[in-house]
C-alpha cells in the first residue's frame, strides 16, 4: 500500500528494475547469474522491493578476464575521451536524479531530500573528474647532471575493485569509479548486499552510454553477491591491484591484511566517532543547528555523523535545554514524506545495536536524557524506526569510543581549549570533527599539529555535508585513505620517475666515478 502511494512500482520500472535481477554485468552485458536469490525490503514499510539472482565465483572470472582484455584497450584511449565518457554519464545520471533518488531512500531508509543528494554528489564527481582528466599532472626536477631532464607521471593501475556500504548506495562507487575511470583503469563493483537494487540501477542508467561510445566490454563491472560467493578470494586476487573499502574498522582491518600480504593497494573508508566542540566563544544557534543536522541526518547512519557534542561548561546547561527542545520537534517517519526529517534505521540489527548501546551507557554510569525508543504500530510496520537519542556521559566511556551506527548523541563538558582537544582526539577513530568558535586562537589552534587528529577538520560548519572537491578520508582507525577530490585520484595510479639523457656523455649521480673501459 506505501509503495503504491509514492509510486514505487512507476519508479522501478524507469529505472529497469524487474521483479527478479541479474546480479552480474560487464557495463554492456548482462550475466545470467545462478547464485541464490537476495530479496531486497525496504526499510520504511518493510515490503518486499524486487528479487536479486547473485553472480557467482563462475561470474566472478568471466568479469576479470574481460576486464582485464578491456584495461589493455581503455589506458590507451587518450584521458581526455575517457573524460568524455564521464561527462555523458553525468548526464544520464541527471536525467534519472528523481527516480534513482527515490530509490536510493526507499531501499536504504534516508530521507528523499537526501536520497536526491547522493544522487547530485555523482553528478558533481562527475563534473570533478571531467576537469580532472586534463590535470593528472607530473613534476618537472632539475637533474644535478648535465644535459639530462627529471621528470615523474603517473599510470593507470589496472583494475580498481570498489567495495561500498549500504549508508551510500549509489554516491561512494562514484566517487572510486569516475576517478579511476579517468585515470585509465577498469572498475568491479560489490554493493553492499542490503542495497543491491541500487547498484543495478545505476548500472542500467549507465549501459546506454557505454554502448553508444564503444566503450570496451567489461571496463565497468558489477557483481551483487554476498560473501558466500565473492568474499576473500576478491581481496587476494593478485588481478585487482587496488581495492577501495567503505565499510567498518573490524572490516577494514580484515582488507589490509588480506589485500597487504600481496602487497596490493587500499582506499580504506572505516568507521567515524566524530565531534563537535561548542566553544563559549561560538554562534550558538548556528552550533545547534549544525548539531542537529551531524547527529540525525541519515538516522545517525553516517560515517561522519556527529556522534559526541564537547561543551563548554558556561553554556553546556543552556545548550543541553536548546538542543532537547529541537529535538521534540524531529518528526520520524517514512523517507519518502516530505514532512520526515529522520527516516529508519537499514534493519532491524541496526535497531538491536541501537537498544544495545543504550543498554551500556547506563550500565558506564551514564545518562540517558531524551529519546532512545523503538517506534511501533501504524507506519512503523518495518520495525525500524528509533527516536533519536541524547545521553550525558563523563569523558568518553567504553562506550563513547565505539561508533554506533545509530542517532546516539553524547554531551560532554569541558573546561578549557586544551581539555577540549583532549577529549575530541581520545577516541580509536579520526574521520571528520568541528568547533565552533569565533575564537582565531581557538580555530586556529584546532586547526593545528597540536589540534584535531582527524582527516577532516571544520571551523564552524557540521562533521558532516562535505563537498566533493576536497580529499575524503580520516586517520588512525578510519583508514587512511582519501577518495574524491583534491589530488585523491593519485590513489588510482601508478607513479614513475623518469630520467632523460640528451647528452654524449654518461655522467652519474652522486659524482661517482666508474670508468672500467680502457681507451
Amino acid at each position: 500500500m506505501t509503495a503504491d502511494k509514492y509510486n514505487i512500482q512507476q519508479t522501478l520500472k524507469e529505472l529497469g528494475i524487474r521483479d527478479v535481477n541479474p546480479g552480474a554485468t560487464t557495463g554492456t552485458q548482462w550475466f545470467d547469474t545462478r547464485g541464490n536469490i537476495i530479496e531486497s525490503y525496504s526499510p520504511a514499510d518493510g515490503q518486499l522491493i524486487a528479487k536479486v539472482k547473485q553472480g557467482t565465483w563462475g561470474d566472478y572470472e568471466k568479469i576479470i578476464q574481460r576486464a582485464q582484455e578491456a584495461f589493455i584497450t581503455w589506458r590507451m584511449i587518450p584521458t581526455p575521451k575517457r573524460g568524455e565518457i564521464v561527462r555523458q554519464i553525468r548526464n544520464e545520471l541527471r536525467k534519472y536524479k528523481e527516480p534513482l533518488g527515490k530509490l536510493v531512500s526507499y531501499e536504504m531508509g534516508k530521507i528523499y531530500q537526501e536520497g536526491l543528494g547522493e544522487v547530485q554528489e555523482m553528478i558533481d564527481i562527475a563534473d570533478f573528474a571531467v576537469g580532472q582528466s586534463r590535470q593528472l599532472y607530473g613534476s618537472t626536477m632539475h637533474s644535478e647532471r648535465e644535459k639530462h631532464r627529471m621528470y615523474d607521471q603517473y599510470h593507470p593501475l589496472g583494475i580498481t575493485g570498489i567495495i561500498t556500504a549500504f549508508n551510500f548506495p549509489t554516491a561512494v562507487w562514484s566517487w572510486n569509479a569516475l576517478i579511476a575511470l579517468i585515470a585509465g583503469n577498469v572498475v568491479l563493483w560489490k554493493p553492499s548486499s542490503k542495497v543491491m537494487l541500487c547498484a543495478i540501477a545505476v548500472h542500467n542508467i549507465i549501459q546506454k552510454v557505454l554502448k553508444e561510445n564503444n566503450v570496451p566490454e567489461g571496463t565497468v563491472n558489477l557483481i551483487a553477491s554476498s560473501s558466500k560467493y565473492i568474499g576473500d578470494d576478491f581481496l587476494a586476487d593478485k588481478r585487482v591491484p587496488l581495492i577501495s573499502v567503505t565499510g567498518s574498522t573490524r572490516i577494514g582491518k580484515r582488507v589490509a591484511r588480506i589485500v597487504g600480504e600481496r602487497l596490493g593497494k587500499t582506499i580504506l573508508e572505516l568507521g567515524g566517532n566524530n565531534a563537535i566542540v561548542i566553544s563559549q566563544y561560538g554562534d550558538r544557534e548556528m552550533a545547534l543547528r549544525a548539531s542537529m543536522f551531524g547527529a540525525i541526518a541519515t538516522a545517525g547512519q553516517r560515517c561522519t555523523s556527529t556522534r559526541r557534542l564537547i561543551i563548554h561548561e558556561c553554556m553546556y546547561d543552556l545548550f543541553k535545554e536548546k538542543l532537547i527542545k529541537a529535538y521534540e520537534q524531529i518528526r520520524v517517519g517514512h523517507p519518502l514524506d516530505e514532512k520526515t526529517v529522520v527516516g529508519p534505521l537499514i534493519d532491524k540489527s541496526a535497531v538491536e545495536d541501537f537498544k544495545n548501546a543504550q543498554k551500556s551507557i547506563k550500565e558506564q554510569d551514564g545518562n540517558i536524557i531524551y529519546g532512545g525508543k523503538v517506534y511501533e504500530g501504524e507506519g512503523f510496520e518495518s520495525g525500524c524506526y528509533v527516536q533519536p537519542c541524547i545521553a550525558e556521559v563523563e569523558g568518553n566511556l567504553p562506550i563513547v569510543q565505539e561508533e554506533t551506527f545509530a542517532p546516539i548523541l553524547y554531551l560532554m563538558k569541558y573546561k578549557n581549549i586544551e581539555e577540549a582537544i583532549q577529549l575530541h582526539n581520545d577516541v580509536p577513530q579520526g574521520l571528520s570533527s568541528a568547533i565552533f568558535s569565533k575564537n582565531i586562537h581557538e580555530t586556529e589552534r584546532f586547526l593545528s599539529h597540536e589540534g584535531s587528529d582527524c582527516g577532516i577538520a571544520n571551523v564552524n560548519i557540521a562533521t558532516n555535508g562535505a563537498e566533493i572537491g576536497g580529499a575524503f578520508g580520516g586517520e588512525k582507525e578510519t583508514g587512511g585513505g582519501r577518495e574524491s577530490g583534491s589530488d585523491a585520484w593519485k590513489a588510482y595510479m601508478r607513479r614513475q620517475t623518469n630520467t632523460i639523457n640528451f647528452g654524449t656523455e654518461l655522467p652519474l649521480a652522486q659524482g661517482i666515478k666508474f670508468d672500467v673501459f680502457e681507451e
